[in-house]
């Protein structure tokens, strides 16, 4: 999913160009503002955590381009194509590392396991099961 902060920067394309540029296949895309509900069900293992309003505040802030996409190894790619959590930690040439500002503006969320994705897709795409 790519954030507010990506949105705001049309970071739209460049980012998609990147995952397109592994061979990972978009399955479907959906440009968004991401409801209470869908935002309380996504970050739910946060809550309780110091930053967990600020997160929830930030998600709300403006629209999302969520996405799925597929392909052998589809986590694990995309995972490494991201980057650390932390911009700052980031290497150069990951998403976060070459448009992360902020570790709360790090411009894209993306599943850190099948399972997670499994959990997810649904939240924004009911469709796809």
């Amino acid at each position: 999913m790519l954030k507010p902060d990506a949105v705001r920067r049309d970071l739209i394309g460049i980012i998609l160009s990147r995952f397109e540029d592994t061979g990972l296949n978009m399955e479907a895309m959906r440009r968004l503002n991401v409801s209470s509900e869908q935002s309380r069900e996504l970050y739910k293992e946060h809550e309780g955590k110091p930053f967990y309003v600020n997160l929830i505040d930030y998600i709300h802030s403006g629209p999302v381009v969520a996405t799925v996409w597929s392909g052998p190894s589809a986590v694990s790619i995309a995972r490494k194509l991201i980057g650390a959590t932390d911009p700052a930690e980031a290497a150069p040439g990951t998403i976060r590392g070459d448009f992360g500002l902020l570790l709360d503006e790090n411009v894209i969320h993306g599943s850190d396991s099948v399972a997670s994705a499994e959990r997810e897709i649904p939240i924004f795409f009911p469709d796809i099961s």
